[in-house]
């Protein structure tokens, strides 16, 4: 593995990068298949899997429910941010 670079090395490489050069030509939009090895890991940032044939009335509904009741509850004034309702004052 490749000894990490120190601040000087990192400051030196970015004054000397130069904000017109061509993105590289292996380069991919974000959310497109890659044939070689991805540019970050799954675990950091996993491409959505939901598509709109998922969204069935009964998920929308209890989505729909969750926020309705977030904000009434804390239109009241009611503070729910760690689980149970307190007076936010």
């Amino acid at each position: 593995m490749a000894e990490p670079l120190s601040d000087a090395e990192l400051t030196e490489l970015a004054m000397a990068a130069s904000p017109a050069d061509p993105f590289a030509a292996d380069a991919v939009a974000f959310g497109q298949e890659s044939a070689g090895a991805e540019l970050l890991p799954e675990w950091y940032m996993p491409v959505p899997q939901m598509s709109a044939a998922d969204r069935t009335p009964r998920r929308v509904f209890t989505v729909g429910l969750i926020v309705m009741s977030m904000l009434l509850l804390n239109g009241a004034g009611l503070c729910v941010t760690y689980g149970l309702p307190e007076i936010a004052w």
